[in-house]
């Protein structure tokens, strides 16, 4: 039950439609002090209406509204304040917990709908460094968490697979290649001659026209061309893969921009027949000087097509393929011109639904304070991370638990938690400096923290003699537990909460709330005592290890049962 929603029912009941029930739910606060109740409405919309000081009116309106799960409510100056029963409320979550177990949270949002997700989307050719880390997990929560909201989801990988960078490789590869090196070390190997290529190219600027008559061949055909470039692909693709097993990260479509080569043409002719093509020092552009930004680049005075003409051809696609009813682009802020531009030459093309097409920008992953480069050579490479901190995990295992079982296993999950976690509690849009030290901290405000908790309360309920499938819980009043109901509580808001603003930190900062509530919890009351309220705590602990476990898998993390 949405107590908030109940709340603002009777207010909107004594109003007698005075103010509408949407307006009343979003004027709802919560108190900033837990002695000031759980929560209040402020009057002051009402004084005008009424005639009346708001602190009038909120006297009348606490003597007035009463309901079971409301132990009392109160006026506090202008605020009408309401307390919850915390017997019958606390009985009320555990019991909805309990009953719908992982289903907790879930909503029918949106039900019959199609949510499209743009992500992760790395270069071909080039290593999986750390800054493709935050697409790659951002993306896969956002699509969980649209999954946990009812949508049904659609997660695109849009390969960088074609461009200017594959003539300035093929054009190294033929200079200073070594076959058997690249098929010994495929990513290192290209990575090598792509940094090689932008040092040399700064000395003799031969190479630049060198590549770009390269990726014109690679356009028109040409068999050397064609068959380096999918040589590089398929190798990138190989060990990708090997990351995303890793992140235990999926998609429905690797469909990159190469997919879109013969779909270009029906764009210009598009653009063509609705008069929005114009040329521009001798390219083809649409221009976007009424919205004052810059043209967006269609073609190029050679004929060849532009990233923006990519997109346009993907968008159309998409819509059509899959009927989306939103779309998201999880791609870097530098990328923010590029989209407004993107939708509103979408929108000048007479479409309505690129108001339903989002971007949705993150921050960098910095080194010493700098943005990483791969053609400086500036990379931290994902596998190398992700294989650190799964080793650091396996020696505080060896450390703390030796007898675990599965040991492996649940050093992966924590290793990995430990960087995924590390990422999404961070606001989407903040930059995060990269110290592989912060990142696999096993204490404080991250990942194997909370998993951790979660491991807690299961070996809490395995210790249990209770059967948890006869669970008949009282409800909780003690001043340890009545947190944790407010938290849990709080679940389903947070979940759709954390949709709305496309930011999964709205989730991992719950998760840390809840653990750091649970873990003091844990530290004042004997769980296990066998009295009348053993029910109620068992109860409780189940509560929260199912929620945990639920939080953690929205941001795609897994939660060992021991650790």
């Amino acid at each position: 039950m949405e107590l908030k929603q109940t709340y603002a029912e009777e207010i909107a009941l004594e109003l007698n439609g005075l103010v509408e029930l949407d307006e009343i739910v979003n004027l709802i606060e919560q108190p900033k002090f837990d002695t000031q109740g759980d929560l209040a409405f402020p009057c002051f919309i009402l004084a005008k209406a009424l005639k009346k000081s708001p602190v009038e009116i909120a006297k009348e309106l606490a003597q007035a509204i009463s309901h079971p799960y409301f132990e009392k409510v109160v006026a506090e100056g202008p605020y009408v304040n309401c307390f919850y029963d915390k017997l019958d409320v606390s009985l009320m979550v555990m019991k909805e917990i309990l009953h719908k177990q992982e289903n907790y949270g879930s909503s029918e949002l949106g039900q019959t709908k199609t949510v499209t997700l743009d992500f992760s989307s790395p270069n071909i050719a080039k290593p999986f460094s750390m800054g493709h880390l935050r697409s790659t997990v951002i993306g896969n929560s956002l699509a969980n968490i649209s999954e946990k909201c009812g949508y049904k989801t659609v997660r695109i990988n849009h390969l960088g697979d074609w461009g200017t960078q594959f003539g300035k490789l093929i054009t190294a590869y033929k200079l200073w290649g070594n076959e058997q090196q690249v098929k010994e070390a495929p990513i290192s190997e290209l990575l090598k001659l792509y940094v090689k290529f932008h040092d040399e190219a700064e000395k003799n600027a031969e190479l630049a026209n060198e590549a770009r008559l390269w990726f014109k061949k690679l356009e028109d055909g040409n068999e050397e061309a064609q068959h380096l470039w999918k040589w590089f692909r398929d190798e990138s693709l190989q060990e990708f893969a090997k990351i995303y097993q890793l992140l235990d990260v999926e998609f429905d479509s690797y469909d990159g921009e190469a997919f879109y080569n013969d779909k270009m043409d029906e764009v210009v002719e598009l653009l063509v027949e609705k008069h929005l093509l114009i040329q521009s020092e001798g390219a083809d552009v649409v221009d976007l000087s009424d919205y004052s930004l810059p043209p967006l680049l269609i073609r190029k005075s050679d004929g060849a097509t532009l990233y923006g003409t990519r997109d346009l051809a993907a968008a159309l696609f998409r819509k059509r393929s899959y009927q989306f009813d939103q779309s998201f682009y999880v791609v870097g802020q530098e990328q923010t011109l590029h989209f407004k531009q993107l939708f509103l030459v979408l929108e000048k093309m007479g479409y309505e639904w690129p108001k339903d097409m989002v971007h949705v920008p993150f921050g960098f992953i910095l080194k010493d304070g700098k943005k990483m480069s791969t053609r400086k050579g500036g990379v931290i490479l994902l596998e190398q991370v992700i294989k650190e901190a799964i080793a650091l995990a396996e020696n505080n295992i060896a450390e703390k638990n030796p007898a675990l079982p599965d040991k492996e296993e649940v050093a992966k999950m924590v290793g990995v938690g430990a960087i995924i976690f590390h990422d999404l509690k961070n606001d989407r849009q903040s930059n995060i400096e990269f110290s592989l030290s912060d990142m696999l901290k096993f204490e404080g405000a991250t990942g194997p923290y909370v998993q951790y908790t979660h491991a807690r309360a299961r070996s809490i309920l395995s210790k249990s003699a209770i059967d948890l499938t006869l669970l008949n819980p009282a409800g909780l009043n003690d001043p340890y537990s009545w947190p944790i109901i407010k938290r849990l509580l709080a679940f389903p808001e947070v979940v759709i909460k954390s949709f709305d603003y496309a930011e999964p930190s709205q989730i991992a900062k719950y998760l840390i709330s809840l653990a750091q509530e649970f873990n003091t919890y844990y530290a004042h009351v004997k769980i296990l005592s066998e009295d009348i309220g053993l029910e109620g705590r068992v109860a409780l602990v189940q509560s929260v290890a199912i929620v945990l476990a639920e939080g953690l898998k929205l941001l795609g993390i897994k939660a060992p049962e021991r650790m």
